[in-house]
């Protein structure tokens, strides 16, 4: 079995988002998205720190240091690209006005909540930056993560352990062993790495999968 790299996951979702989109990439894993959107496609990334046309991570030495994202990387601005108040950010991201936001997570369930800012424990930092807003009021919701914790548990599970960010939020799942769908009949399976086969899959995931 080839698991899938980071980058191959973060192309799973660039090609997966259509012409004209509006997109909020998270913090963590989904900021690489950026660097493989196909560059003849009109997309539009947004940043809830007050940017909007968010281009691909700078070359090394071109770096602005005003010129970052959420998560505090440094970034570029494309031709047209624009600044704006962090309260006027959120009113784009609570008002619906983005079609994609791609998240992080913790914990996905089998019917679409999503856990990604605590994981419950005493020693733990909570993190929940602006994931409410985005997984409530984007369009559709796209989740990046690895399909299993380092202690080889599930993190697509019956039903959230940690706390909450959404509640039946979460349209798609990217893992570096598959593409699963939330469906109203349950997880379905899009696509597998190279040399799993669905029974293996099923057998380290937390919930009974659908075939495509």
């Amino acid at each position: 079995m080839k698991r899938f790299t980071r980058d191959e996951i973060a192309q799973h979702v660039a090609r997966d988002i259509p012409e004209g989109a509006y997109v909020n990439l998270g913090i963590g894993l989904p900021t690489m998205v950026a660097n493989h959107l196909d560059k003849s496609r009109d997309i539009f990334l947004h940043s809830e720190n007050g940017l909007l046309g968010m281009g691909p991570a700078p070359a090394a030495g071109d770096e602005d240091e005003d010129l970052i994202n959420a998560g505090k990387q440094s970034v570029t601005l494309l031709t047209g690209g624009s600044y704006f108040h962090h309260g006027d950010s959120f009113a784009m991201m609570r008002g619906g006005h983005l079609d994609f936001c791609v998240l992080g997570a913790f914990q996905v369930s089998s019917t679409g909540d999503l856990a990604n800012w605590h994981t419950g424990a005493p020693d733990a930092i909570p993190a929940v930056g602006g994931a409410m807003d985005l997984a409530i009021g984007a369009k559709s919701v796209f989740v990046m993560m690895e399909h299993q914790t380092k202690s080889g548990e599930s993190k697509v599970v019956a039903e959230c352990t940690y706390p909450l960010t959404g509640i039946g939020c979460v349209n798609r799942i990217y893992t570096d062993l598959a593409v699963l769908d939330v469906t109203p009949q349950g997880l379905l399976v899009r696509e597998m790495a190279e040399g799993l086969t669905l029974e293996e899959l099923q057998s380290i995931t937390g919930v009974p999968l659908l075939a495509s």
